[in-house]
């Protein structure tokens, strides 16, 4: 019974570690276009990471809790692309205004 115990307890894991395939494995399975694709997305996808990675240390810092600041971060993020956008609809709007009245001037 012992026996029986020891083989699943060490066995088990053992197998799992020998069946299952490295990274470096599967990436040799790829066809050649993802593997060009993954080597191109590598370098943004890294970038990426470390820019989270960088928010949360700075979050950290803080004395309150890491989610009440990333979330008040994305909400201020938000915040910026709204007026932002209502910016650029404005000068839209402008430059709109501005081309109606040059096409009525050289029209009349």
């Amino acid at each position: 019974m012992a026996a029986s115990g020891v083989i699943c307890c060490i066995g088990g894991p053992y197998l799992i570690y020998y069946v299952t395939p490295t990274e470096e494995e599967l990436f040799k399975r790829y066809n050649p276009e993802l593997q060009r694709r993954s080597l191109e997305n590598r370098r943004g996808k890294q970038e990426d990471f470390d820019n989270f990675v960088n928010r949360l240390k700075e979050a950290s810092r803080s004395d309150k809790p890491i989610w009440t600041v990333m979330e008040r971060e994305d909400e201020n993020k938000r915040q910026l692309g709204i007026q932002r956008l209502i910016q650029e609809t404005r000068d839209a709007e402008e430059a709109a205004k501005k081309q109606r009245s040059e096409i009525k001037s050289s029209v009349t």
